[in-house]
């Protein structure tokens, strides 16, 4: 992607996130997010529009310009419908989420029953690239699986996803 066209969307992104009401913390992190989500990119072996994952990325979060709770993923997801934002951005906005969380589960935590995993390489390139994001700071994986097993226990399917998309990005076993 073009120096020229990275930094106009950037911008534009950072405006639209500032609208919705998004604080500088979280822009800050959405900015860290694509930049790891722009260079993972770099790396496939397929052609992946880094376009697309760069924006998708800036503006994954959001939703936390009205909830901190695992639910700004689906309100991220509105805020963009609402914005006409391409269906693909407001995708990869409602399925960033851990590494994905399958229907069954997203409704046990309050979601809609719908599948909130990633399919596209676009989709699992920015989810992964906020897992690796811990706030500002870029985190290894094993401290990302830390940080999960914490929060959901040490056998939580979630973990397994994690890794597997790891893998499935990052091209490392």
């Amino acid at each position: 992607m073009e120096e020229e066209i990275q930094q106009e969307l950037r911008a534009s992104c950072i405006r639209l996130l500032r609208t919705a009401g998004c604080d500088d913390r979280v822009i800050a992190h959405c900015c860290a997010v694509a930049d790891l989500a722009l260079e993972i990119a770099h790396r496939q072996p397929d052609r992946v529009d880094e376009e697309l994952v760069y924006q998708a990325a800036l503006l994954h979060d959001l939703g936390r310009a009205r909830s901190q709770g695992i639910d700004h993923a689906v309100i991220g997801g509105e805020l963009a419908r609402r914005c006409r934002l391409d269906a693909k951005v407001i995708r990869i906005i409602e399925r960033h989420i851990g590494a994905g969380i399958p229907a069954a589960e997203a409704k046990h935590l309050g979601l809609p029953a719908v599948d909130f995993v990633p399919e596209t390489m676009e989709e699992k390139i920015v989810a992964h690239a906020d897992n690796l994001i811990d706030g500002l700071q870029r985190t290894s994986l094993e401290e990302a699986i830390a940080t999960l097993q914490a929060k959901m226990g040490a056998n939580h399917p979630a973990i397994e996803r994690m890794r597997a998309l790891h893998r499935e990005v990052m091209g490392t076993s």
